[in-house]
């Protein structure tokens, strides 16, 4: 239990994005996000989360869920206790980051020593092409050809032009694909065959988290990487044979305790480790870095995306990321 009464302050902000950005299920133009403050009377701790739909989440959803601890961190929750008193989720992943934060305030340590994770060191991480023509996608990539890693949302029907015309317009990238749930079996036939040729070297969640036995039926000459279909360690053992690879997402498992110790047991178990993100600032994703730091793919370029981030935020040199500094998070 905590030494001193702890309150908790919820709070919500929007922050428009640099431009519209547009998956398979729709598009947004803002980044709409909850932040989580624990203050002891002398530390204050804090951590953001981003509500997604897909999850039946709302800012308002997230919101009253957190509200409903007050009196539980004012009687002296803390974080292990957390991880029993709230399903995961994003308002539990706000309220963990928080208490992470402030325990390292508290014993004057860095969140990356506690949790035997530091000292942190600088990732690359993939940079997100919105889902669009593939005219307008390969002008997306011909702006960001100079980066290393480049990311594309995909839908289904026309997705090889898509991925021919990104290639081509930045041949030197490597590319990784997402289809947030958006093919069917038929594309796993007519479109996966042929990514290897345009430098393809993972597959995003290609089929929707409730059909995809199929994965078990057809070869893998991608790896196939589960996103919507993983959010726990409670979800590993139905993945094996259907994916090669698990994005690990602080709002899905509700915070970094849980993420931390599903990238342990994913990366026993033989799968890859990427660890990826939801649309918000900096202080979102400063504690994914920690995880992201035994992931064979990065993708926090949420802050990158955004009109402006937060102030301070994190460092970014092109697709460089660096670990945050105390003044954000840590």
């Amino acid at each position: 239990m905590a030494p001193h009464p702890q309150r908790l302050s919820v709070t919500r902000r929007t922050w428009p994005l640099a431009g519209s950005f547009a998956i398979s299920r729709g598009s947004k133009t803002t980044a709409d996000v909850v932040i989580a403050e624990v203050f002891d009377g002398e530390f204050r701790g804090r951590g953001e989360c981003v509500p997604y739909p897909r999850y039946g989440e709302s800012v308002d959803s997230v919101v009253r869920a957190l509200e409903a601890m007050r009196s539980a961190v004012f009687s002296g929750l803390d974080r292990r206790e957390l991880q029993e008193a709230m399903p995961p989720g994003a308002a539990r992943n706000a309220l963990d980051a928080a208490f992470w934060h402030l325990d390292a305030q508290r014993d004057d340590r860095r969140v990356a020593d506690m949790a035997g994770v530091g000292p942190l060191k600088p990732l690359v991480t993939a940079y997100t092409l919105s889902l669009d023509t593939p005219e307008r996608m390969a002008e997306a990539a011909a702006a960001q050809r100079h980066r290393p890693l480049l990311k594309l949302k995909l839908a289904g029907d026309g997705d090889l032009e898509r991925v021919r015309a990104v290639h081509r317009a930045a041949p030197a990238a490597r590319l990784i694909i997402d289809a947030n749930e958006g093919w069917e079996q038929r594309h796993l036939r007519e479109v996966m065959p042929e990514l290897a040729a345009y430098g393809v070297e993972l597959i995003e969640q290609p089929l929707p988290a409730d059909a995809d036995d199929a994965l078990a039926l057809v070869p893998h000459p991608i790896p196939i990487c589960a996103d919507e279909s993983c959010h726990t360690r409670a979800d590993l053992d139905r993945l094996l044979g259907k994916y090669d690879a698990v994005n690990i997402k602080l709002d899905k498992a509700g915070g970094l305790t849980e993420a931390l110790a599903l990238a342990e047991a994913a990366a026993a178990r033989g799968f890859k480790i990427m660890v990826g993100c939801m649309i918000g600032t900096s202080l979102a994703i400063a504690p994914a870095i920690l995880v992201a730091q035994r992931a064979q793919f990065v993708d926090l370029d949420a802050p990158l995306l955004l009109a402006s981030d937060r102030v301070p935020g994190l460092r970014y040199d092109g697709s460089t990321l660096y670990p945050p500094e105390p003044a954000l998070w840590g």
